[in-house]
């Protein structure tokens, strides 16, 4: 990877100043997407500070992003007084931007930048399941992980079969998985009865969850494309779902792009739920080079008529499709300037809302393992200029995303918005 962006201080705007550009926009929101676009580490008083209370925070063994190559035990997630959260990000676009570094004193973790505090800070508490095993020997949070409100059911498919194809796309980090599934993909699938011995022990928490999701690989086998895949979600949220009402927690699926068919087939057997398919870039010409597989088997215009299906299905506000800012400014093949990108994701965010489907967009992380490691992410005010045209749009469209909003996901800058 490239190790450092050059005089980026001198060259980009400044929190403040972009924080004083954007008034409408909520400068927490900001901040987050700011420390995601550059990392954070920790003064070594701070990090023994957490490690004195690992049995309270959730921990995630990570890159330091100070000394490449060591590793620690740091934070699984952020969170700021209002809420905000923050996944992970502390090796995300590791040495290209000073990171933020997390200092503590006067009894509190506090968010600074050159020696100045910014902000105070928090991380995620463990859930009181973390720690226990499943009736096979499974650690539980291997399988579910507990967000400060949401359940994220990771562990029922950690292979995708695009990338045993050789056609992953460009910017995602399932590279390795893939080669260590690549001749057993089945070993890749988590166990329906042990997720639902997690869910079940994770409700004993009254309480802190209101919402579970399920993200995993795309399963391409089946009697037709996907089958095999729609049948795993059916499989683990038949089990689950006699567990609580649909008052007391909803759900939703990150899943690739299923036929009308399929689901109709999922509502049949799971109930009103939330979807999620993702076309990652803004225009087909992109999405052929950035996702080939996705662009062989359903293709961009596909892919859209899927999620407009799915509006059809599951209702207006239910369905959304993620973008993933920054990767489309890739060369050779990106847009050549930060506006260009800003204005494509726009356009495609608002063709998407008339039709009743949300747009989501993250701030993407760089890592050692992806095909397009060798990037710079863009600055922070392509970024603010991103979440707040997608958030104005889905106002204006009156599209509420409550599954992916700041509480249930923390993933997404431009839905935490939703909120403002």
């Amino acid at each position: 990877m490239k190790l450092r962006l050059p005089d980026w201080r001198e060259k980009e705007a400044s929190l403040q100043e972009v924080i004083e550009r954007y008034p409408t926009v909520s400068p927490i929101i900001i901040l987050k997407v700011d420390v995601i676009r550059r990392g954070y580490a920790f003064t070594n008083v701070a990090h023994q500070e957490f490690l004195r209370n690992k049995d309270v925070y959730q921990i995630l063994k990570q890159e330091d992003p100070i000394h490449r190559g060591v590793e620690i035990e740091g934070p699984n997630g952020l969170l700021f007084r209002d809420g905000t959260s923050i996944i992970f990000a502390g090796s995300n676009n590791i040495g290209i931007r000073d990171p933020y570094v997390i200092d503590f004193h006067d009894g509190k973790f506090w968010l600074t930048d050159e020696g100045k505090t910014v902000e105070e800070v928090d991380f995620w508490r463990k859930a009181d399941y973390y720690g226990k095993f499943t009736s096979k020997g499974t650690p539980m949070e291997d399988l579910v992980e507990a967000r400060p409100h949401r359940l994220s059911i990771f562990g029922a498919n950690n292979y995708c079969y695009f990338w045993g194809e050789g056609e992953g796309c460009r910017f995602c980090q399932y590279g390795p998985k893939a080669r260590f599934y690549r001749e057993n993909p089945k070993a890749a699938l988590g166990d329906p009865d042990e997720i639902e011995e997690v869910i079940v022990e994770a409700l004993k928490e009254r309480g802190r969850f209101n919402m579970i999701c399920t993200t995993a690989g795309s399963i391409l086998a089946g009697d037709k494309l996907f089958d095999e895949e729609v049948q795993m979600y059916i499989d683990i949220y038949s089990r689950i779902k006699k567990h609580f009402s649909s008052e007391e927690m909803k759900f939703q699926y990150v899943a690739s792009g299923f036929d009308k068919e399929q689901l109709i087939r999922l509502k049949k057997y799971t109930g009103n739920i939330a979807y999620t398919t993702n076309l990652e870039v803004p225009t087909k010409e992109l999405f052929d080079w950035i996702c080939p597989g996705k662009a062989r088997v359903v293709g961009f215009e596909g892919w859209k008529q899927r999620l407009y299906d799915a509006v059809d299905i599951f209702g207006k506000g239910n369905v959304n499709s993620q973008i993933v800012a920054g990767a489309d400014l890739v060369q050779p093949n990106g847009f050549k300037t930060e506006s260009e990108s800003v204005a494509a994701i726009l356009a495609l965010t608002e063709e998407l809302a008339k039709h009743g489907v949300g747009v989501v967009t993250n701030v993407w992380g760089v890592v050692p393992t992806i095909i397009f490691k060798n990037f710079y992410p863009p600055t922070l005010d392509y970024y603010v200029q991103v979440i707040k045209g997608v958030n104005e749009i889905a106002q204006a469209y009156d599209i509420n995303m409550y599954f992916d909003d700041y509480k249930r996901c923390g993933t997404h800058p431009s839905s935490d918005l939703l909120r403002v």
